[in-house]
């Protein structure tokens, strides 16, 4: 297989998961690379997704390196065949790399939970609401970049849609819904279209209001994507130098107990959509 410019955050996690694999069994790369009749170039790349893997050799490598959890070598064989390009390709070199690797992940995920502190979660925000976060953001950008990316979050609603629509949650805080983004129409416009979206059966929509004890405040927005097994889940959050994928066991059930937490001191769902109704009267 050819070697890769820029590969997604996708082959990169399936190269990490094989070096994890590698590292565990004790062997260097060039001891990998005799396994498999190559050379330790080619083990290199693939562990770094700037080449591709077949199937056959990920099973090879797995079974080399003693693997013995069926659930994870399925996992990683189906990440190799995967040929998926999705429509967020249409955006490449038009968008941050990190727009499309998120929309990547959204689409191969099995579920999906957000929990937001200041804004309302990009998959439920209306495109005026987009827009207007778009264009706060400093360093300003140009105009036809604010619509590319108003366009771009609106057609990640997507995996929301359709006959197989993902599992969603969104834990949102009061101030997220009361920060007048845009003013007071375009934030009642963005409430009324979170309500909407809120009686879908696969999507699940809880306020957190300021007078809760229990809440023990975060230090950013969480956005957590199900893997085809618990140990290819992701988090995504965003940092002052980009957006990081966390993919670490150990951060993964950090994040997963702080999700729990989450859970337990936001209100059910019916509760939140008076309570949302009641944020929205008051604007």
């Amino acid at each position: 297989m050819g070697r890769r410019k820029q590969p997604t955050a996708r082959q990169l996690r399936l190269g990490l998961e094989l070096r994890k694999l590698r590292e565990a069994a004790g062997l260097k790369g060039l001891e990998a690379a005799a396994l498999l009749g190559a050379d330790s170039v080619q083990i290199s790349q693939i562990e770094s997704g700037i080449a591709g893997v077949s199937e056959e050799r990920v099973r090879r490598l797995a079974a080399h390196y003693s693997c013995t959890d069926a659930e994870l070598i399925e996992a990683l064989a189906a990440m190799a065949t995967d040929r998926t390009r999705g429509w967020w390709e249409e955006y490449r070199e038009r968008l941050p790399t990190s727009f499309l690797d998120l929309s990547e992940l959204e689409h191969h995920a099995t579920h999906r939970w957000d929990v937001e502190l200041l804004y309302v979660p990009g998959l439920l925000q209306t495109e005026d609401y987009a827009r207007m976060l778009f264009s706060s953001r400093v360093p300003e950008l140009p105009r036809t970049e604010i619509e590319l990316r108003v366009q771009h979050r609106t057609r990640r609603r997507g995996i929301l849609q359709g006959p197989k629509p993902v599992p969603y949650t969104a834990v949102v805080h009061e101030s997220a819904l009361r920060m007048r983004v845009g003013g007071r129409s375009t934030l009642r416009a963005q409430l009324a279209h979170l309500l909407e979206a809120s009686e879908a059966d696969h999507v699940t929509v809880r306020a957190i209001p300021f007078e809760t004890d229990s809440f023990t405040p975060l230090g950013s927005t969480i956005v957590y994507a199900g893997g085809d097994i618990p140990k290819l889940d992701t988090v995504v959050q965003d940092a002052p130098h980009g957006t990081v994928f966390i993919d670490a066991e150990a951060q993964l059930g950090v994040f997963r107990t702080l999700l729990r937490r989450v859970e337990a001191a936001s209100l059910d769902p019916e509760r939140s959509r008076d309570f949302i109704h009641r944020v929205a009267k008051e604007l």
